[in-house]
């Protein structure tokens, strides 16, 4: 086995549900049918972390069958790392401070093509007195990415070539907490990790991502953004839509085998009535029998 990784990145909020759970099991297929490791990583930067949450996520992970490679990596444990990037980014003159709210982002004019929500530029065009009575009113700056592009293109397995927005995002909010985009480029390529799969709710990041990526002299990863399981009414799953992690189901007599076999029908790596091992499905993988829409779980 190389040194090449693919990864699993929940965020430690609570308890997987079946969306996670899914995304989890295509992103081992992807990396253990094609030699590479399998890393494990909690993006605990975030307030929303919840004690324990880990462990039994974890253990949701373990009961499908699912294995994962040393080390298992935290990102709250790497804050010195991340403010180490961007110290190098400022040094480099690419980064600037910004005193905007969001309100103040999503109501500002910006361009025609730009969406909503993309950072409109405000505080690059401040004037000194300006940018100085911003200062004075105590409120700390998050910092963003100055960049040189309005657009980049990523490669993606499923989407093909995608061309999104990158507009000066937030690498370090204001609470000076690490933004997503810059710890999950940073992460990735000091881990090895070459090979990402997600939800595809995440493809219009990737492209931000990609950028940084080339920006710090790194690889960007292979990309494959894959569908998500929907609730009845077509929105992302959620635990508000009832029974959707292991425990509830537990609950109503639905075994994680249960769960299993109905991704693994869902993935057309399944008969209708096969009861199956995450390694059957290992010996069986092939991204070309997947299906390209939404799995609606009701």
């Amino acid at each position: 086995m190389g040194d090449d990784a693919g990864r699993y990145a929940p965020s430690p909020s609570g308890d997987l549900h079946v969306g996670n759970l899914r995304t989890a099991l295509l992103a081992w297929l992807f990396a253990r049918s094609t030699g590479r490791r399998f890393l494990m990583r909690m993006e605990d930067l975030d307030d929303r972390t919840v004690d324990g949450a880990d462990a039994r996520q974890l253990a949701d992970l373990a009961d499908l069958g699912l294995d994962w490679d040393p080390p298992m990596l935290y990102q709250s444990s790497r804050r010195d790392r991340y403010d180490a990037v961007i110290d190098s980014l400022t040094a480099a003159g690419r980064t600037f401070d910004c005193y905007c709210t969001r309100r103040e982002i999503l109501e500002a004019p910006r361009a025609p093509h730009a969406p909503e929500g993309a950072y409109p530029g405000t505080c690059l065009r401040l004037t000194d007195d300006e940018l100085a009575r911003r200062r004075e009113t105590g409120r700390p700056p998050a910092i963003r990415l100055r960049t040189d592009v309005d657009e980049f293109i990523v490669d993606d397995g499923r989407h093909g070539s995608y061309s999104g927005t990158v507009d000066d995002f937030v690498l370090r909010r204001g609470d000076g907490t690490p933004a997503y985009n810059l710890a999950v480029v940073v992460d990735d390529a000091e881990s090895g990790v070459e090979q990402v799969v997600r939800g595809d709710d995440l493809l219009a990041s990737a492209p931000r991502q990609a950028y940084l990526a080339t920006l710090l002299g790194y690889e960007p990863p292979a990309y494959w953004h894959v569908p998500l399981v929907v609730n009845a009414q077509g929105k992302r799953l959620s635990k508000r839509d009832g029974a959707v992690t292991l425990t509830d189901l537990a609950a109503q007599g639905v075994s994680a085998q249960d769960v299993l076999d109905a991704m693994a029908r869902s993935l057309n790596l399944a008969a209708e009535a096969e009861s199956v091992t995450a390694a059957q499905l290992l010996d069986r993988f092939d991204p070309a029998v997947l299906p390209r829409e939404p799995w609606v779980w009701v």
